[in-house]
Formats: C-alpha cells, structure tokens, sequence
C-alpha cells in the first residue's frame, strides 16, 4: 500500500484521516510549516500549501493539506479562513459575543483537503451545518464550544461522534472515494 503524507502537526488529524483511507493508503504525518497563502477562499490555501509541501517533501509520496474555518452567515462568513487568527487574537467568548444578537445565527463549519503527487492537485470540500450559542461543554477545541449541531455543542459531544460528522471527515470521505474510483 502506497503512503499518503498529511501535513499537519495534529496527531488527532492523522488518526482520523487513517479511519478515512484505511485500505486505500497509509498515512503519515509529515510536520512542515508551508506559507500559508491569504485568501478568502479554502481551496486555494489548502492547494497552495499542498503544493509547497509536496516540494519540500522531495516529491516522494503525494501529500495532503486540509484548512478549515468556521463562517457564520450574517457575519458573512467571518471569521471563515481567518478563523485561526481570530481566535488567537480576539477568543471564542467575542466569537460569540459577536453573534450573539444576531437574528440570524446559523453557520458552518467547513474543510477542504487538498491533494497532490506533483502532477495531479485534487481539492475536496465538506461541511457540517449548525448554530452558534452560549459556550458550553469541555471536549473539543477551537470553535467547538460555541458549535451546536443537532442539540449538542463539539464541545459537548464524544470525539466518536463529532468525528462522524466533522467537517474534516466528509472532506476526508470524498478523498477516499476518489482514491477508490482509482483517479491517482
């Protein structure tokens, strides 16, 4: 079996992409600080990266990149791709502080994983619908307090479960039919 290296420092990352792709490519963690590229756009800063990488790997094993973000509709979309800085710098509590009058407080959390072997630069999206609410819960991090999904924050939920639903992980399910169909 071929080896797929992720470029991440998250172990929990690598973990769930292995229950993804299991069968279909080993993977690796492959821990390099590629530049990240502004944009408003997922895709374009995951393929960016994905690219960066896979030269910096010395091009012997395709590599993958994901980038995520929280967008809350009637804040259109922010924090988005900035979501990271935002909550280095302003928290999660102003987060919600933010949205918290909102009429309208629906948002989503959305990933795209980016591919690449050199040749071929493949990206796949997912997303998970929900709210933003009043921090609860302990589990998780980032975002995950202020993220209700189905009556439950991340924060509040089991990593088995938030996992069957993550964002990541749909993008992740996409790679792994792709893989499977045999387009590499």
């Amino acid at each position: 079996m071929s080896t797929l290296r992720f470029v991440t420092t998250n172990a929990g990352k690598v973990r769930e992409a292995e229950e993804y792709l299991a069968g279909l490519r080993s993977v690796e963690q492959f821990d390099y600080d590629y530049t990240e590229v502004q944009s408003d756009d997922l895709a374009t800063i995951a393929a960016e990266g994905a690219a960066e990488a896979y030269e910096a790997s010395e091009g012997d094993a395709p590599v993958i990149v994901d980038d995520a973000g929280l967008f809350v509709r009637d804040l259109d979309g922010f924090p988005g791709p900035y979501s990271a800085y935002v909550e280095d710098t302003l928290g999660v509590e102003r987060v919600w502080e933010l949205a918290e009058d909102l009429d309208d407080r629906r948002a989503a959390f959305r990933c795209v994983v980016a591919y690449t072997d050199g040749e071929t630069t493949e990206t796949f999206d997912g997303a998970v619908q929900g709210t933003i609410v009043a921090p609860r819960g302990d589990g998780g991090f980032g975002y995950d307090p202020i993220f209700e999904h189905d009556g439950a924050t991340f924060a509040e939920m089991e990593t088995d479960r938030k996992n069957a639903l993550s964002h990541r992980g749909r993008a992740l399910a996409k790679l792994a039919d792709w893989l499977a169909d045999g387009d590499t």
